[in-house]
């Protein structure tokens, strides 16, 4: 660690605390302006122009005095964090044909002595911090709004700063230098996923900063950083297209709310706002509420799956393109089989049989079925209101729509699903009132994929970047869905070896057909989470998946067999190391085993004076925030998320596919500690 190090860290920290005594000078200022502005309002406005001109002249100016404090507040967060930590790296480049090389300091943003002027600090999405992430020192350049600049680089550093004191700096001539790395990953006591913006590395940085690919697939080994790269490629494309894209076009499908709590965090850190995000089952139950009052979750799948042979099978065949095939079919009998066309007669309003019929079949073949008849109903009620002069009113309209809708055999999805199921040799549904429906998991989609058949589909178009998290887990048919509700950009990540089927699917296979041709799929093989150990035993339940582990070590995975569940929940109470981590997780197979396991093992922790109001939670699918101290869950509800340490409890029986993914995934969550526990029955 050098003087100069610490010396250049002092100069920037001051420079910061200036800007920031700016900014608060022209908050207070701003604050007096917007209390004087509302003081002239009220005191004026029964004087102001009859025209209303100098009241909307008064409101636009308070507007623009508003945001211009809000932004004043956006900086001040930002330097703020600086203060933090306001750099990690630093290049010295030569530019080709010059010889004096230039200093550049990468942080989280940029910072000058004064707004506009050159950056002393750039941020990490800025072209010339690429050089960081992805060259060594010699030869290198960068492409820059000019276009590209070539030279050399003749050093790099890499810092430490924690709340404004260097914790270490050295001289690297490489990419990203493997102490750095492990010493952030070997770090313990993050509740929240981490932004990894001085650890980036070189494959990483590619897919971050690519803007060339309208679907971006991204597939990696568990703990490659899918997530993590995922985000900061959101937040490197909010900075360079920040005239097109903001943080509300964004999207993110999620497994679930725990998960969205684990990450909602990121953008912020990162000097974005935070994103939308999602499940995709909660979108299609939101749409189908028309048609049922209740539908079963992806959980409730997953649970059946354990359960009961077969049950996997039914579902994938619901899910399958055969199936939508036959949707499509059905649907296209429906255009005739639905109709019953009648001659219509209200007040001087008549048009017959026929006329209804070819304006249904001819003027608007392209509309939906479904939707058809609302575009008739337009287009003859404006016909006669042109023809007569006289406009319907709304109790009119009304009435005349009723007639035309009982023109269809059922507008009810419910009912027309069911009769697709009759008709193909499915058990059909049950035949009960509305507010008792109640769909099973495996027709949550093929029935949303049917009301996109025979309805207008309403494109997202306020969505213009949208991320697919777990994309192993979406069937065919859910793809489908999604291709006809999303255009936009797309940034979709999985891993094949952690799907919740009981085998690995590539969703590859079949993406292209669904997307065309503006799709590229890149690779992440390195796993950065897992200890060594760790990684290596994941990789035997798996039977392989060819990802490269990083090097960092720790203690072997134990493995131990118990009779029963309980004495298998004492071990893991003496396993489980709450004051050396802040996290730690009891995993196990089915939400009756995790409901059993977290009261077994919040009486105990209770008696002996642990704080399990604050530092223990069992995670479910009510849940909606990522806890940190002890968590009890499902497997299955863990995945994404990870622990500094894993107790895993299966059962002997438990040997089908579907648990051995279950295993993995379990192992897979532990940064540090593994614990595999069996229970002989």
């Amino acid at each position: 660690m050098t003087a100069d190090s610490r010396e250049y860290l002092e100069d920037i920290l001051g420079l910061i605390k200036a800007r920031l005594r700016e900014v608060d000078e022209k908050l207070a200022q701003g604050a007096q302006e917007i209390e004087e502005m509302h003081e002239y309002y009220w005191e004026n406005y029964t004087e102001m122009d009859q025209y209303g001109y100098e009241n909307f002249d008064n409101q636009q100016a308070l507007l623009n005095q508003v945001n211009a404090n809000q932004e004043q507040h956006l900086l001040r967060q930002r330097f703020l964090k600086m203060l933090d930590s306001p750099y990690f790296g630093r290049v010295d480049f030569v530019y080709e044909d010059e010889e004096e090389p230039e200093t550049f300091y990468i942080g989280i943003a940029n910072f000058a002595r004064e707004a506009g002027g050159t950056p002393l600090i750039y941020d990490w999405r800025a072209p010339v911090s690429g050089l960081f992430y992805d060259y060594d020192k010699g030869e290198a350049g960068y492409d820059a709004p000019g276009g590209r600049m070539e030279g050399e680089i003749t050093s790099k550093w890499q810092y430490k700063i924690k709340k404004g004191k260097l914790i270490y700096a050295f001289e690297s001539d490489v990419k990203i230098d493997d102490e750095v790395l492990g010493r952030e990953l070997g770090t313990k006591g993050d509740v929240k996923l981490k932004n990894i913006i001085s650890t980036i590395q070189r494959e990483q940085n590619a897919i971050i900063r690519n803007t060339k690919d309208k679907i971006l697939v991204i597939q990696g080994a568990a703990g490659s950083g899918k997530t993590s790269v995922a985000l900061h490629r959101i937040a490197y494309l909010l900075y360079h297209d920040r005239s097109t894209l903001k943080s509300s076009n964004v999207l993110v499908l999620s497994p679930n709310s725990v998960f969205s709590d684990y990450i909602s965090h990121i953008l912020p850190e990162l000097g974005e706002e935070n994103i939308h995000e999602m499940s995709f089952d909660m979108f299609a139950y939101r749409e189908l509420r028309g048609a049922a009052a209740d539908c079963e979750e992806r959980c409730d799948q997953i649970e059946k799956n354990l359960r009961y042979e077969g049950a996997e099978a039914k579902f994938l065949e619901k899910q399958s393109k055969e199936f939508a095939v036959m949707l499509n079919a059905y649907a296209l009998e429906l255009e005739y089989e639905l109709m019953d066309f009648k001659d219509f007669r209200y007040k001087k309003m008549e048009k017959s049989e026929q006329d209804i019929a070819d304006l249904f079949y001819y003027k608007f073949p392209d509309i939906p079925l479904l939707s058809r008849m609302d575009a008739v109903i337009d287009y003859l009620v404006d016909e006669h209101e042109t023809l007569t002069g006289r406009n319907f009113d709304e109790e009119a309209r009304q009435c005349i729509r009723e007639k035309f809708m009982a023109m269809y055999g059922t507008t009810d999805l419910y009912v027309l699903y069911n009769g697709f199921l009759e008709a193909h040799g499915y058990p059909s549904l049950p035949e009960v009132p509305k507010e008792e429906r109640k769909l099973l998991y495996e027709d949550v989609y093929p029935m949303l994929y049917l009301k996109d058949l025979l309805y207008t589909c309403k494109e997202n178009r306020n969505v213009k970047h949208l991320v697919i998290d777990e994309m192993q887990d979406y069937s065919y048919l859910q793809y489908v869905i999604l291709s006809k509700m999303f255009s936009c950009r797309m940034t979709i990540l999985g891993d094949a070896a952690q799907t919740m089927e009981d085998r690995r699917r590539n969703v590859m296979d079949f993406l292209p057909g669904i997307f065309g041709k503006n799709i590229r799929s890149l690779e992440m093989k390195k796993s950065y989470r897992n200890t060594i150990e760790i990684a290596r035993y994941a990789e035997e339940i798996a039977g392989g998946t060819g990802a490269e582990f990083f090097e960092r070590h720790g203690k072997p995975v134990e493995e131990h067999s118990f009779s029963d569940i309980e004495a298998a929940l004492e071990a893991a109470l003496d396993r489980i190391c709450l004051t050396e981590y802040e996290t730690a997780a009891v995993l196990v197979m089915t939400e009756k085993e995790a409901d059993y396991a977290a009261g077994y093992l919040k009486g105990r922790l209770e008696a002996s004076g642990f704080d399990t109001e604050h530092r223990f939670s069992c995670m479910d699918r009510n849940s909606t925030r990522f806890c940190k101290g002890l968590t009890v869950t499902t497997f299955y509800h863990a995945k994404g998320l990870e622990f500094d340490q894993v107790v895993t409890i299966f059962r002997d029986r438990d040997q089908t596919p579907l648990h051995r993914q279950a295993r993995y995934i379990c192992a897979t969550r532990a940064l540090h500690e593994l614990s595999m526990f069996r229970i002989e029955c």
